[in-house]
């Protein structure tokens, strides 16, 4: 769990769903202070809603809103802070850490979700995460289908200073997988990250080819992959919760990382997919 402050949060949430709050500002267009009645707080469930925080958790903001405020005069700033304190409640008990525990190792954490979503460049920030941690990391290139996407990973392990496992286009992402377990076992590698395909348009493809891996990583370690993580794209607002069911379908998603939050006004799928998959 974080070890945020309910302020920090509340700070960080703010600044992450930035648009998201701006537009619930435009929704509700409280001009100075406005009484909180039950068509101020009627406006505010529908603005949550349209920003995908889903029926649930809108109600349940209105709800807290209520309780606390009702029949009192509240500022545009207050009002956007009570909400993303609701929010950060709704969150905190579910925003964890990704740990290093595997033993032995190495931990192997398989990251997912469509081309396009961010996937990348957050192997990337796992990866220095890691090594400020003094955790020594490798990555494996297991999106075989686009040589683009092998040369963006190498650009990243470069600069970030990882090893990077990679084989021709088109080949067997398995074998590949495979041989960046065996090379990680060898060194002592804390932790293997592993780059997948982000196909959708067939999921029965999509989830042999998940399956293949995970029976592959079986035989080397029992234990692999120890963490799943799936990447959305919070532009994409509730398309990113179709993908998070196909993908949560296909192999047991074990967390989510959530992109782009400071570019969408559909901030509130965070809430929404986590509520959907139940995990962190």
């Amino acid at each position: 769990m974080s070890d945020h402050s309910s302020s920090s949060w509340s700070d960080r949430l703010l600044g992450g769903f930035r648009k998201t709050s701006d537009r619930l500002s435009e929704n509700i267009a409280p001009v100075g202070n406005t009484r909180l009645d039950d068509a101020t707080l009627d406006e505010i469930e529908d603005a949550l809603i349209m920003s995908d925080l889903g029926p649930e958790a809108a109600g349940r903001v209105r709800e807290a809103l209520r309780e606390q405020r009702f029949g009192s005069e509240i500022t545009e700033r207050q009002l956007r802070e009570a909400v993303a304190e609701e929010i950060a409640a709704i969150l905190r008990p579910v925003a964890k850490p990704l740990e290093v525990t595997a033993f032995p190792r190495p931990q192997v954490i398989l990251v997912i979700g469509v081309n396009g979503s961010g996937k990348t460049t957050t192997i990337a920030k796992l990866a220095h995460l890691f090594m400020e941690d003094d955790y020594e990391v490798m990555l494996a290139a297991g999106d075989t289908f686009r040589a683009a996407a092998i040369g963006q990973l190498q650009t990243w392990a470069e600069r970030v200073g990882v090893p990077l496992v990679r084989g021709p286009e088109g080949g067997d992402p398995a074998s590949i997988v495979f041989d960046a377990v065996k090379k990680a076992t060898e060194i002592g590698t804390d932790v293997l990250i592993v780059d997948t395909a982000g196909r959708l348009q067939n999921k029965r493809e999509l989830m042999d080819e998940l399956a293949k891996i995970r029976k592959v990583l079986g035989r080397l370690n029992p234990e692999a992959p120890h963490d799943v993580v799936l990447v959305l794209d919070a532009t994409t607002g509730q398309n990113g919760m179709i993908q998070a069911r196909v993908f949560s379908e296909a192999v047991d998603v074990t967390g989510i990382v959530l992109t782009k939050l400071d570019g969408s006004a559909k901030g509130g799928i965070v809430v929404a997919v986590q509520r959907e998959l139940g995990v962190p």
